[in-house]
C-alpha cells in the first residue's frame, strides 16, 4: 500500500495580522455542524467585553486544534514548568475560562 505524500503548504501572515491580538476571554458555542470561538477582551473595572475575533470550525478541526492545543501546552510546560492559572471561582478573576 502506498503512503499519502505530505502536501507543503504557505501560510501567509499579511502584516496586519502580524501583530496578533491580544484576547483574556473566549466564548466557545457549537451546534451540529459547526465550532463557533469568540477571543474577547475584558478589563478590570469594565463591565462589558469586545469580541476582537471570530473563528468558525468544522467539529473535525476544533478537535484537531484541540489535540495540536494540549500537545503545544504539554511541550511548553515541559520546558517552562507548570503553568499556573488562576481559578474561576476567584473573585475579580479575568481571563479564559472553562464552563
Amino acid at each position: 500500500m502506498q503512503q499519502p505524500s505530505k502536501q507543503q503548504i504557505t501560510i501567509d501572515l499579511p502584516p496586519e495580522a502580524a501583530d496578533g491580538i491580544y484576547a483574556n476571554l473566549a466564548i466557545i458555542a457549537h451546534n451540529a455542524s459547526e465550532f463557533v470561538l469568540d477571543f474577547a477582551r475584558l478589563l478590570p473595572g469594565v463591565p462589558k467585553a469586545k469580541v476582537h475575533a471570530r473563528i468558525v470550525l468544522t467539529p473535525a478541526a476544533a478537535k484537531g486544534l484541540h489535540r495540536s492545543l494540549g500537545q503545544n501546552l504539554e511541550r511548553y510546560e515541559n520546558s517552562h514548568g507548570e503553568i499556573k492559572g488562576g481559578h474561576p471561582q476567584d473573585p475579580g478573576q479575568i481571563g479564559f475560562q472553562t464552563e
